[in-house]
């Protein structure tokens, strides 16, 4: 990813977070690249400690986020567009890339989401698995953006504030655009600029850890974003049926690790 940017242009500030890795990535970043600013934190701060990090450090009036599994290349991921779209409105504060998934012939992975049902903490990701055809190049608002690839106007951050800290893996943008939404801005979906991501190369799709954040996590969201009986309901929904749902599914597959996983998730928030 790193060597697609255009590192020499002055008005592009690159920060690279090293979220305490196992190995000392940052100093292998500065001796190759010493035109970023590197970052490395003694422990793991989760993904929205680690954008922090970066936020606190940027000097820009306009902050680009993008995950470490992330491509971008020349011919398409000029990030012009993004500007030019935040600066079409005051009243946008965030936008988003199209963004394809990196393998086979690319298919779309993100071209906006649907809303999130207030019960099931459930939605969709517009386009996603469809071969790109130009059937989303037209762009819109969405409820909440995506956390491969996001931009954000500075002053934006100010008045919503920073990423929320407490979900540490998944769910952290979805709950930051309910900040900067209640903030009075809209979000944006601009596919004049489009990204390729490889998606949870980290933790893996099937992973104890994805398993436990999801199942925390969702929880977490809907205390933090629903009110009265419909809080009550979404976590009755989320227990009895959803976690009940998947561990008999963990069970029947013997995923012992994952049924501790959902178990651990449901406990951990219980104790919040």
């Amino acid at each position: 990813m790193i060597e697609t940017l255009p590192l020499k242009d002055k008005s592009i500030e690159v920060i690279v977070v090293d979220n305490a890795s196992t190995q000392d990535e940052a100093t292998i970043i500065e001796k190759q690249y010493p035109e970023i600013k590197v970052i490395r934190s003694k422990e793991n701060l989760g993904f929205a400690g680690g954008n922090n990090l970066g936020i606190k450090a940027a000097q820009g009036k306009y902050l680009f986020f993008i995950n470490n599994d992330t491509i971008l290349k020349p011919q398409t991921s000029d990030l012009r567009p993004l500007i030019t779209r935040l600066e079409s409105s005051p009243t946008i504060g965030m936008v988003c890339p199209k963004i394809k998934f990196s393998w086979g012939d690319n298919p779309i992975q993100f071209a906006g989401y649907t809303p999130l049902s207030s019960v099931t903490m459930r939605n969709k990701a517009i386009g996603c698995g469809e071969v790109d055809h130009g059937q989303y190049d037209t762009p819109h608002s969405t409820p909440y953006a995506h956390g491969a690839a996001m931009m954000v106007k500075r002053e934006v951050i100010e008045k919503a504030g920073l990423m929320p800290e407490c979900y540490f893996l998944y769910y952290e943008e979805l709950d930051w655009s309910m900040m900067i939404r209640r903030a009075g801005y809209d979000i944006w979906y601009e596919p004049n600029c489009a990204i390729f991501h490889k998606e949870s190369q980290t933790t893996g799709q099937n992973s104890p850890l994805r398993t436990y954040y999801i199942t925390r996590n969702r929880l977490l969201f809907a205390q933090r974003n629903q009110q009265g009986a419909v809080r009550y309901i979404s976590y009755l929904y989320l227990i009895s049926l959803v976690a009940t749902r998947d561990m008999l599914k963990y069970a029947f597959l013997r995923r012992w690790d994952l049924v501790r996983a959902t178990t651990r998730g449901i406990v951990s928030f219980i104790k919040r």
